[in-house]
């Protein structure tokens, strides 16, 4: 009878957990629909002919591909603008804060707290403070409405974040794997190139995605430092697409998505890595 009992417990117990568990699923798939809501929005009105978003259907009946066509042609030179930004700012990036988080992290540098300190305060300051400041030298140096001025400008928020990133990683790599090259005859900079680089491949994956992603959707510094139509990257060029009087959403839309596509691959091929390299320095 004791056993009887029990056993009803324990089924009723386990009806009780999977009831919960199917209930946190339905409330996990209603939060995921309104959250990819807009995203579905977007793509549907991308697919209708040209016309008021207002009048878009709910499901897409009579597609139509005349609004990417109108994207490129209005939009193709500002993508391409922002993807040389973003890829020359990732470089820039790299090429700076790999060494300095590497000397931080083995070197004992003098006055490193304090240097780690500046690094994580320049986080804090506002964009447009940097970018007011940035004007004022572009304008004399001669850098406004270019592509390396917009690589600098958005290379200041790009390096301190890699260098913080990076460092914290390469702070677990043991200090015997460096000496060990070093007892083979490698130098500093061919141990740094042939063993530290190579091992820090997903904190470098990490802070290089994270500085795409942040140049691809500035929009500040696009803003501020230019002026005309020959370098202008996708963010200003969309945001002028809908200061003007907008008849046609269609091509609005399709250059939303295609402005969206470059940051969706990168988050899906570099996902195994941007998980290793931000949990790669928690733990020595």
């Amino acid at each position: 009878m004791t056993r009887a009992v029990a056993g009803r417990g324990a089924v009723a117990g386990r009806g009780g957990v999977e009831r919960r568990g199917w209930g946190a699923t339905a409330v996990g798939v209603l939060l995921l629909a309104v959250m990819l809501f807009p995203v579905y929005w977007m793509v549907n009105v991308s697919l209708q002919p040209s016309g008021s978003a207002v009048a878009t259907p709910w499901i897409p009946l009579h597609l139509s591909l005349h609004g990417y066509a109108t994207a490129l042609t209005q939009q193709g030179g500002h993508l391409l603008t922002s993807l040389l930004v973003a890829a020359g700012s990732v470089v820039f990036s790299l090429l700076v804060a790999t060494p300095a988080a590497y000397a931080l992290a083995h070197f004992r540098v003098r006055g490193a707290g304090v240097v780690l300190f500046g690094t994580l305060l320049s986080q804090m300051v506002p964009a447009i403070v940097v970018a007011n400041a940035l004007y004022g030298a572009y304008a004399v140096l001669g850098l406004l409405n270019s592509v390396p001025g917009l690589i600098l400008a958005d290379s200041t928020a790009g390096i301190p974040f890699a260098i913080l990133i990076i460092r914290a990683f390469l702070g677990a790599i043991p200090v015997e794997v460096v000496e060990a090259a070093r007892v083979d005859g490698a130098g500093q900079i061919r141990a740094f190139v042939s063993i530290v680089l190579p091992m820090s491949r997903n904190a470098l994956v990490t802070a290089a995605l994270f500085t795409f992603l942040c140049t691809w959707s500035d929009f500040l510094f696009a803003l501020t430092l230019t002026t005309t139509e020959a370098v202008r990257p996708v963010t200003l060029g969309l945001f002028q697409y809908l200061g003007s009087y907008v008849s046609d959403w269609s091509s609005v839309m399709a250059t939303a998505v295609l402005a969206s596509i470059p940051a969706v691959v990168l988050l899906l091929v570099a996902q195994r890595y941007v998980s290793a390299g931000v949990t790669g320095g928690a733990v020595k």
